[in-house]
C-alpha cells in the first residue's frame, strides 16, 4: 500500500532527520536568544528575534511555540506520520469547587497563572504545548524536538509542574508513551498541529484518575523514560472506553509525597 504524499517528509521532520530542518536548526541556533521555534529553532528574542521578525520568522499568532514560516510550511503540507511520542496531561483538581468559592476574575487569574507556569515548564523540558482546555494543559514530547529521551522529559515536566504549583493550586498529571498520528489536521485554512490516537486518550484518562500532587505514569512511559520505580506505588487501572487494563506507577510530589 502506497504511503500518503508527504508522510515521509513528516516522519523525518518529527524524528529530527529532515535534512533542511536540521540545517535550519543549526543555523538559527547560532543566533540569540530563547525562546525559540520548536521546529526550526528560530529565536524569538534579542538581536536574532528582531532579525527573524524582519524576515517573517516571528512567533505565529496561531501557536506561539512555532514561527510563522513553520506554520505556513505545515499548512502547505497537510498530513503527518505515525511516530512514538510521549504525552503529558495536567489538570486542576477540584476546579468546580474553586470556581464556586472564588470570584470569576480571581478564578480567571488563577487559571492564567497555571497556564503560564505550565507553558514555561513544558517549554524548558523541550515539549510543545498542544492546547489549554478548560482547567487543563496538554503537552507533546516529540523526538524531533525533545530527542530520544522524550519520555523522561515528559516525566520531568510533570514533576516540575507539580513542584511549582503545589503551594497555590491542586494539580494532577498523567504521562503516557506510545504511537500517535502527529501532524497538521483540519480543513482548508483552519488547521492545527497536534497529535491524535489512543496514546493521547490514555494520557487524558490517567490524568482524570490522578489525585492532587500525583503523577500517574504508564508502564510504557516509565520503561521508555528509565524511571526509577523503587518505592513507587504500582496500580492496575481500568480506563473508560478501553477493554484492557493498564499498569501505572504513582509518583507523588510535594505534600502528596508525605501524606
Amino acid at each position: 500500500m502506497a504511503k500518503p504524499p508527504g508522510e515521509e517528509m513528516w516522519r523525518q521532520m518529527l524524528t529530527g532527520d529532515y535534512p533542511r530542518l536540521h540545517r535550519m536548526r543549526q543555523m538559527w541556533g547560532a543566533l540569540p536568544s530563547p525562546p525559540r521555534c520548536k521546529l526550526c529553532n528560530a529565536p524569538f528574542r534579542g538581536f536574532g528575534g528582531a532579525l527573524m521578525r524582519a524576515i517573517a520568522y516571528g512567533p505565529s499568532p496561531l501557536n506561539r511555540r512555532l514561527c510563522k514560516w513553520c506554520i505556513r510550511a505545515v499548512s502547505k503540507h497537510p498530513g503527518g506520520a505515525e511516530i512514538e511520542i510521549s504525552v503529558l496531561f495536567a489538570d486542576v483538581r477540584g476546579s468546580t469547587g474553586l470556581a464556586e468559592e472564588m470570584a470569576p476574575e480571581e478564578f480567571s487569574r488563577l487559571l492564567a497563572r497555571f497556564y503560564g507556569t505550565a507553558a514555561e515548564v513544558i517549554d524548558e523540558c523541550d515539549g510543545i504545548v498542544d492546547k489549554f482546555v478548560g482547567d487543563g494543559a496538554v503537552a507533546l514530547f516529540i523526538p524531533g524536538f525533545a530527542g530520544s529521551d522524550h519520555a523522561a522529559d515528559a516525566i520531568t515536566a510533570a514533576r516540575r509542574l507539580l513542584e511549582e504549583t503545589g503551594g497555590w493550586v491542586p494539580v494532577g498529571t498523567g504521562v503516557h508513551t506510545g504511537t500517535s498520528f502527529v501532524g497538521s489536521v483540519g480543513e482548508g485554512d483552519v488547521r492545527d498541529f497536534t497529535a491524535l490516537g489512543d496514546t493521547v486518550n490514555v494520557a487524558a484518562r490517567l490524568t482524570g484518575l490522578a489525585g492532587a500532587g500525583e503523577i500517574l505514569i504508564s508502564a510504557e512511559a516509565a520503561a521508555a523514560g528509565g524511571l526509577e520505580t523503587t518505592g513507587l506505588e504500582r496500580r492496575t487501572l481500568e480506563l473508560r472506553g478501553r477493554d484492557q487494563t493498564l499498569d501505572v506507577w504513582v509518583a507523588p510530589v510535594g505534600a502528596a509525597a508525605t501524606a
